[in-house]
């Protein structure tokens, strides 16, 4: 079955072998079981977009649900977050190899890159990964044999604005300053959004400093997993040296919140309020008490709380609009998965549960209240409904898996079951378990690594299979050493 494509000489094949569901981790959720559906369906309208073709360095990799003749670096980075959770039936991370081939190694594909400046999060996407697979060769591959995450670090840091990629349709639009990033509303994702007021090139984006930031920590971190101390070194040299420009320059103590900063004068602070500022929290640059001030602002349902969390802009903005208008207020998977990630890093496991459970039931209800009941690209800030598109003419894209797949899956298993941390390195994973559900929860078929198990948890008693040992740690105080076979623990002792 072929895809219509506006390139004709981009025709890519669809995979014409049928969805293993069988091979796909089974959530037990019986305290609401109509996050199942959902949960299922996410990943039957992804696979309709597992791409095939001959003449890709890449052949087989996963589209971003709009134009199969056009790549997004974001699209992809974040579809890879719910990829790893079958890893071995979607090219998740190797829909990656697309940007390294092209940008990189300058090698000709029928396809292009739309935005080669998209937010630069690479590092973060493929350790986040390896924990699943257990996978040491790609990080060698990504990070010793061919450099690949460095020199996509070292193209922000070293970008000329309108300078040109082969194989991208638009230049890069970011330019290193004293005190961060020009960058611009399409090159950063959130395409209309009004931060800047219009005036792109006159703000600093807290956004792409902390995504920086975020992949320097990254590098090094995956560096230190290698034993390599070099390189280990010199990227949390270059993470430290981005985290003190935003400590001194982004913060603004009066709001309790990271913003934008003016170009020409950064101790002035372009006060639009947006998730944008919460890629610091990801980034671990805020301490502890800035985190507990920006999350008030999540709590806040004047701001970016209320009846569904994360819009992207606060709800007191002029320029926020209930319809949505795609970034003016919209709320979008992606970054509320961001977001929750970062609440992850401070230990606000609760908050990042609660709004999880408040994404997945819009979501769930949208589903089966509006035609056609399926996943959407962006959601209305003020009703279970889709967001409307810039203009507000029509609605955003229907059938969106897509990255709209992360809330169904990854933070359905993350934050409402609670496996916030599965770990194939470690043998670990880390379980923020709610004793408040009715009935079983848990989960079956999870791969991680080697290990292949089911966790399930019903009335004080964990009940898990393993083929191989690991740990188990819930709640951060309790920790059991699981065994290959049946194990069953009682938690209350």
């Amino acid at each position: 079955m072929k895809i219509v494509s506006k390139n004709l000489d981009y025709v890519p094949l669809k995979v014409k072998k049928p969805l293993d569901t069988n091979s796909l981790p089974k959530p037990v959720f019986a305290q609401n079981s109509s996050f199942l559906k959902i949960y299922w369906k996410s990943w039957e309208l992804a696979w309709e977009h597992v791409l095939y073709r001959e003449d890709s360095p890449q052949k087989q990799y996963i589209d971003e649900a709009m134009t199969p003749d056009t790549l997004w670096i974001w699209d992809t980075l974040f579809m890879a977050l719910f990829c790893k959770y079958n890893f071995t039936q979607f090219p998740g991370i190797e829909s990656l190899n697309n940007f390294y081939y092209i940008i990189h190694d300058k090698k000709k594909h029928p396809a292009h890159i739309q935005h080669p400046d998209n937010p630069p999060f690479f590092a973060w996407v493929e350790y986040e990964y390896a924990k699943l697979t257990g996978d040491l060769e790609r990080l060698k591959w990504v990070i010793q044999e061919k450099k690949y995450l460095q020199n996509h670090f070292n193209l922000i840091e070293k970008s000329r604005r309108y300078s040109l990629i082969p194989g991208c349709n638009i230049p890069m639009m970011v330019k290193k300053t004293k005190f961060g990033y020009t960058w611009s509303g399409t090159s950063s994702g959130m395409d209309n959004t009004p931060r800047a007021r219009g005036k792109y090139w006159n703000i600093l984006w807290i956004d792409l400093i902390s995504q920086q930031a975020l992949s320097a920590f990254y590098i090094s971190h995956i560096a230190s997993l290698l034993g390599d101390a070099s390189i280990q070194t010199q990227y949390f040299q270059s993470y430290l040296e981005l985290k003190k420009l935003v400590d001194q320059f982004y913060w603004n103590e009066e709001d309790g919140i990271y913003y934008d900063i003016n170009r020409f004068n950064p101790h002035k602070h372009n006060k639009v309020m947006t998730p944008a500022s919460y890629w610091a929290l990801l980034a671990k640059i805020a301490n502890e008490d800035q985190a507990q001030r920006m999350v008030t602002h999540l709590q806040d349902p004047n701001m970016l709380g209320g009846f569904l969390p994360w819009p992207s802009i606060a709800r007191t903005d002029k320029d926020f609009l209930p319809q949505g208008q795609y970034w003016r207020g919209s709320v979008w998977v992606p970054t509320s998965y961001m977001g929750t990630k970062g609440l992850e890093k401070y230990g606000y496991f609760d908050l990042a549960r609660s709004t999880s459970h408040r994404l997945l039931d819009v979501m769930n209800q949208t589903f089966d209240e509006f035609e056609p009941h399926t996943i959407w690209e962006a959601y209305s800030p003020i009703a279970p409904q889709p967001a409307t598109y810039k203009g507000d003419r029509r609605l955003v894209r229907p059938d969106f898996c897509g990255w709209s797949a992360l809330a169904p899956i990854s933070m359905f298993i993350e934050n409402i079951i609670g496996l916030y941390s599965i770990d194939a390195f470690k043998k670990e994973i880390r379980w923020n378990l709610e004793k408040s559900y009715q009935g079983k929860q848990g989960i079956q078929r999870l791969r991680f690594g080697n290990v292949l198990t089911d966790i399930v948890y019903e009335e004080q008693k964990i009940e898990v299979r393993s083929n191989q040992p690991y740990s188990l740690v819930v709640n951060e105080h309790s920790f059991f050493d699981v065994h290959a076979g049946k194990n069953s623990y009682d938690i209350e002792s």
